[in-house]
């Protein structure tokens, strides 16, 4: 019988989420040849004791497991050597900030799978927090152009114990007749597009969008064709964009001068195309006022991202003029909402719906035989780098 043991968040500020639920936990012991230990924590949004309340062991050391499962990257000093963690380790494209980690991994002989690099065949991610990471950026946004504007008030999403009761805080809230750019096609777009159906926000061609005002809310969602285009051949290939990215300009501008609120989801790396360039944000035809930066790369597809903020803070403004960090709703300033953990506002309902797809996709496959799925997304195995993430080579120090 495979151990598995799900690990205490240590980075901080510490995470809240949970790869499996207690109920997650009680119908896998009950399903599937695997016995759950639940470390010990304080700060989890399920309790010790609901754990223990489901039948689940709740210790305080998981050392003896053979599988752990967590959430953000470990602290090296709770990396367990020899054992397979499975946790987002934001080193695929050679982060500095965690090439360390990456190493420890590596001298430990610890097998690492990442979720963030669990895909199907055609490439789609298969497990992640992005929807609930919409959910809660696109609130955020509209809730910091409301601040802004003083023309409607939305409350915190971490005050809402649930989705359910985020969906209630809804009900009578009138909108101006704002025009809101969401850029991307993915989980966090479905997320933000959720949003937008529960504010009753219609949608709106690109190319109408783009010609005229309304006489209400409206959004238009703007996917890979919309955004990015060859340089030489003026088409759109999505596949050619993914692998040679550098090839492609982006022709967001246009947008930037239609917009009230954009709200970022698209997937971005140092090859991509931004959306704009800081630059543009002096222009007078550039109306964009709040910009939520969901995806949130520093100075990535919005480059006047200058920065994570926390849960409680989520939004800070930039000068038009000199780009600088400001206080937020400040004349002559952008206001940019950018949180590197989201889905820690809606904490229990995000963790529910990473559980399920864990259980769905991944877990079987890893307790049994394993399968080209987890193969793919094994960046060390026994402290040895896979041939896939060969390229790592000089990030994790090895011959």
């Amino acid at each position: 019988m495979i151990t598995i043991g799900l690990l205490r968040e240590g980075k901080v500020p510490v995470d809240n989420r949970v790869a499996l639920t207690p109920s997650q936990c009680q119908w896998l012991e009950k399903n599937a040849p695997v016995k759950i230990i639940v470390q010990h924590s304080p700060h989890r949004c399920f309790s010790d004791r609901e754990y223990e309340i489901a039948g689940i062991t709740v210790l305080e050391s998981v050392d003896d497991c053979d599988i752990l499962l967590g959430i953000k990257e470990v602290p090296i000093d709770m990396l367990v050597p020899g054992k397979t963690h499975l946790f987002f380790s934001h080193t695929r494209k050679k982060q500095p900030y965690n090439q360390q980690l990456f190493r420890a991994i590596i001298d430990k002989k610890i097998t690492l799978i990442d979720y963030e690099c669990l895909e199907h065949e055609d490439g789609q991610r298969i497990i992640g927090f992005g929807f609930f990471a919409g959910v809660v950026g696109a609130h955020n946004g509209i809730m910091a152009y409301g601040n802004r504007t003083g023309l409607y008030k939305l409350d915190r999403v971490y005050k809402q114990r649930s989705f359910r009761e985020l969906i209630h805080t809804y009900f009578g809230l009138r909108l101006p007749n704002v025009k809101i750019a969401v850029t991307g096609s993915g989980r966090v777009a479905h997320g933000i597009l959720e949003i937008m159906n529960l504010l009753g926000i219609h949608e709106a061609e690109p190319d109408d969008y783009l010609k005229r005002r309304f006489a209400y809310p409206v959004y238009t969602q703007l996917k890979g064709a919309d955004l990015y285009v060859n340089k030489t051949t003026g088409g759109y290939d999505r596949t050619e964009f993914h692998q040679h990215p550098e090839q492609y300009a982006c022709k967001f501008l246009p947008y930037a001068e239609q917009t009230d609120i954009l709200l970022n989801g698209v997937y971005w790396d140092v090859n991509v195309p931004r959306l704009f360039e800081k630059e543009h944000i002096a222009s007078d035809t550039f109306i964009i006022q709040t910009i939520a930066d969901i995806t949130d790369d520093v100075n990535g597809s919005v480059p006047i991202n200058l920065g994570d903020q926390t849960i409680e803070d989520p939004v800070y403004g930039v000068d038009r003029k000199t780009f600088r960090k400001t206080a937020p709703y400040m004349p002559g300033s952008i206001d940019v909402m950018a949180v590197g953990n989201l889905p820690n506002e809606l904490p229990r309902d995000a963790s529910r719906y990473f559980g399920e797809q864990l259980i769905k996709y991944v877990l079987e496959d890893l307790i049994k035989t394993g399968s080209p799925v987890i193969e793919r997304a094994t960046m060390v195995k026994n402290g040895q780098l896979t041939p896939h993430f060969s390229y790592l080579r000089d990030y994790a120090g090895v011959a």
